[in-house]
């Protein structure tokens, strides 16, 4: 795929939620959340033209979720807001060093449909990819859009308390694995996923099929990305963290923007250097305030993203 200076769209499939989020010290607070809805806002912001594939019930959280939405620009499916559902929540717990952990009342029954005209790239992951039985609809979808030449991108952030068969995740994931163009993982994602093995012998796994980019990243130690032409390794930017929620989706955000304007074509060093300075610079904005607050395109700076 080469880079286009031409609008982009992206259809991104997977879970809505609302973040209750518990501080270690005060009153919990709600927010809009689900690792998709973040990317989604993430993309939109970043001047992509956005339509999230999602489930949100008819209660009392739904419009919490559907203003973020629109605020953000993100399209939402006609069918998204489901009658008789509950909307799905997450509970992330804040350590006094900002870091987030989760737990989860969901369910995801996402319909089989046909993947609508006019889109450049299609992202799945989390909760969407993995959890039964919409995940057979995401997959179906993925599938259809590498026929269709699009850019395929997936981001597993595996949630083991919801999908505690790391065998069972893996072998599935391995359905999006045959056609994502661009993957990005978590060492947290590795460790639960394939303990035991390198970040580098899985990327290199991973680069025999389609994948023309792995990107893992380790939180505020940095990143590593991984192509056929090489790799490159960037540290994150030094930064005064509020908290890390919604980070990784600010950074995936960041990668497909940037693959879509640049393209994923000869992956040399200096240009996955350009990749991973492009995704820390953006989640960079996110961690430096509350919550899952992704930058606009004209908080960063007048030439992102810069890729040579």
């Amino acid at each position: 795929m080469s880079g286009s200076s031409e609008p982009q769209r992206c259809l991104v499939v997977g879970e809505s939620l609302v973040d209750i989020v518990v501080p270690p010290d005060g009153q919990p607070t709600l927010a809009p959340g689900g690792s998709p809805l973040n990317v989604a806002v993430g993309l939109a912001r970043l001047g992509v033209d956005t339509e999230l594939v999602t489930e949100i019930g008819d209660d009392m959280h739904a419009e919490l979720l559907t203003v973020h939405l629109e605020a953000s620009q993100v399209g939402l499916a006609e069918d998204a807001v489901v009658d008789g559902r509950r909307t799905n929540t997450a509970t992330a717990r804040l350590d006094k060093q900002g870091a987030a952990s989760y737990s989860f009342d969901l369910g995801w029954e996402l319909a089989p449909r046909s993947l609508p005209p006019g889109f450049d790239a299609l992202h799945v992951g989390s909760l969407g990819a993995t959890l039964d039985p919409g995940r057979g609809s995401v997959v179906e979808m993925a599938h259809e859009a590498a026929r269709s030449g699009l850019l395929v991108s997936l981001d597993p952030n595996a949630r083991p308390a919801l999908t505690p068969d790391r065998s069972r995740v893996w072998e599935e994931l391995g359905q999006l694995l045959e056609v994502a163009e661009l993957v990005k993982l978590s060492d947290e994602d590795l460790e639960f996923l394939r303990p035991g093995e390198s970040v580098e012998s899985v990327a290199h796994e991973l680069l025999r099929g389609p994948t023309a980019l792995v990107v893992v990243t380790a939180g505020g130690r940095g990143a590593l990305a991984v192509s056929r032409d090489g790799q490159a390794e960037l540290p994150s930017p030094a930064v005064d963290v509020v908290d890390t929620v919604g980070a990784g989706d600010s950074f995936m955000a960041a990668l497909i923007a940037t693959a879509l304007e640049t393209g994923l074509d000869d992956l040399d060093e200096p240009r996955l250097r350009g990749y991973l300075s492009a995704a820390h610079t953006a989640a960079a904005v996110t961690v430096s305030r509350r919550g899952a607050d992704p930058p606009w395109r004209s908080e960063l700076p007048p030439d992102w993203p810069t890729d040579r």
